[in-house]
């Protein structure tokens, strides 16, 4: 492992951070461009990332996996980005109460939101656009530049019209903006397709790789 002192901060290799955390160069690279990865470059160009901030999501993994109920896997997996609490706990109890399977993860900002998005792709991702912190705008973004989330299902909460929306640089291609307040039954059929389009997915790799 590669090492770089300065100070009293330790900083590894962008390799040696993918290794230890378990996810992809891509991923690695992706936080370090959003700040959730502190990080400098060598004179040649190579990324170090600071342990310390490696610890803090690895710290964050362990609290998560702590506290994670038994849920099937082929529960549809949702991830709410919102710094509203009151409508995050609408969402989860709307959710909770559906006929079908679905676990639902929540961030309240889009620095969260990218923490949670490396560590396991949800089938569906929500998010507020304007939070504190960093937005949903730049959140997506940073998902737009990665392969690794170009299949994901993305739905846009937002209050703001679409002329700051357009001077913002727009909404990437593919993600449904919804307006607030958010009526959550116009959600539910469409929701209701993702699943059944995600337990087909689920019902043809099963089949695929079932054993002989």
């Amino acid at each position: 492992m590669v090492n770089q002192d300065i100070g009293k901060e330790e900083f590894v290799s962008t390799r040696d951070a993918s290794k230890v955390l378990g996810v992809s160069l891509r991923t690695v690279q992706l936080w370090v461009e959003s700040g959730v990865l502190k990080a400098w470059k060598t004179a040649g160009g190579h990324r170090r990332i600071a342990r310390s901030s490696i610890d803090h999501i690895l710290s964050q993994r362990r609290e998560a996996i702590s506290t994670e109920l038994d849920v099937k896997q082929k529960a549809f997996h949702i991830l709410l980005v919102e710094d509203d609490s009151a409508l995050r706990n609408l969402f989860t109890y709307f959710f909770s109460s559906w006929k079908y399977p679905v676990r639902i993860d929540v961030a309240t900002d889009g620095f969260e939101g990218l923490i949670s998005l490396g560590r396991e792709v949800p089938d569906l991702l929500i998010t507020d656009l304007n939070m504190p912190g960093m937005s949903g705008f730049e959140m997506l973004r940073h998902l737009k530049n990665s392969n690794q989330f170009s299949q994901l299902n993305i739905i846009a909460l937002t209050a703001l019209n679409d002329d700051y929306i357009q001077d913002k640089g727009g909404l990437p291609d593919g993600v449904l903006l919804f307006r607030k307040p958010v009526v959550l039954s116009q959600l539910e059929p469409l929701i209701e397709a993702m699943i059944a389009n995600a337990a087909r997915k689920w019902q043809y790799l099963t089949q695929t790789h079932a054993p002989i």
